[in-house]
Formats: structure tokens, C-alpha cells, sequence
């Protein structure tokens, strides 16, 4: 539960949709999990990944900040995403985490290699954090994507301790 805390107050459940020619959609979708921290913090973030089983890089982003991401489907499907399906997330990112859940499982179903699958794939993502950026905006018609609903979290409990110990660290 520490880490879901801890990911709870820093981390991010992020979908990058990317122009990309060489696709047959033409179109690229790029997944990530990620915990950006003051590079002075950087241990944190190692023993994050190793908890993780050693998945995902760490590398600087600038002069004073270190980003901890896992980006391959393969991770995300077996260690990030059993992690929050056993220990869950207790803020609005668990709504966050849903939505990208959804997202993960339409590639799993290599739908994100169609057209027809990336706009299903959009509908998710118009939800998620920022929503969609004004180049996807751009390249599709608005009565194509209408995001879906935003999952509401309710209730939320503190059930172990460590959840607490994590978000306040």
C-alpha cells in the first residue's frame, strides 16, 4: 500500500496518441506510467523500480527532476497493473487508472493498429487527465469522439496504513 499511496500523490497514468506515417492508421499510441520527483529523490525512485522487479528506466528530465516510466505493454500488464488491481488507488486517480486500464486492454486487443480501434481508444482517452490535445481534436471529426463518462470515486477508505505513509512521503 505505500507505493499506491505514494502513486496516489505523484505518479501518472499517461496515453501519448502520436502522428506516426509509417502506421497503417497513421497514428501511434504510447502508453505510460510515471513518478516525476526532485532529483535529490531519485533513491525513492529506485527502490519504486525494484519493487517493481527492476521494470522501466529512470532518467532526468532537467537539472533538478528524475522521472521513474514504464512504457511497455508487457510491464504495465504484468507489474503495474496487477499492483493497482491488488492494492487500489484511493484519490481521483483511480478514475485516472481505469481509464488507462480500458485503453491498455484495446491494445492488448490490437485495436490501436486500426483506425475504427484508435477512435475507440480516443473515446477512453478524451477522459483521462488532460483529455485530447488540439492536433487529435484537429484530425478528428468531434461527433466521432465524444469522450465516455469519467468513472466517479466515492468512499474512499483508508485501509492500511502504509497508503498513508506513501501519499505523505
Amino acid at each position: 500500500y505505500f507505493v499506491t499511496g505514494f502513486s496516489d500523490a505523484e505518479a501518472s497514468f499517461i496515453i501519448l496518441i502520436l502522428k506516426e506515417p509509417k502506421n497503417t492508421s497513421n497514428w501511434t499510441v504510447k502508453t505510460r506510467f510515471s513518478i516525476g520527483l526532485h532529483k535529490k529523490d531519485t533513491e525513492i525512485l529506485e527502490l519504486i523500480k525494484s519493487y517493481f522487479g527492476g521494470v522501466g528506466t529512470i532518467s532526468s528530465q532537467n537539472k533538478n527532476s528524475v522521472q521513474y516510466r514504464v512504457g511497455s505493454l508487457k510491464d504495465l500488464n504484468e507489474k503495474i497493473i496487477p499492483h493497482f488491481d491488488k492494492y487500489p488507488l484511493l484519490t481521483q486517480k483511480k478514475a485516472d487508472f481505469i481509464l488507462f486500464k480500458k485503453i491498455i486492454n484495446l491494445m492488448n486487443n490490437k485495436e490501436h493498429l486500426t483506425l475504427e480501434g484508435l477512435q475507440k481508444i480516443l473515446v477512453v482517452k478524451g477522459s483521462l487527465n488532460l483529455g485530447l490535445s488540439d492536433q487529435i481534436k484537429t484530425n478528428f471529426p468531434a461527433q466521432q469522439i465524444i469522450p465516455i463518462e469519467r468513472p466517479l470515486v466515492e468512499d474512499q477508505k483508508i485501509i492500511d496504513p502504509n497508503w498513508l505513509a506513501g501519499f505523505s512521503s
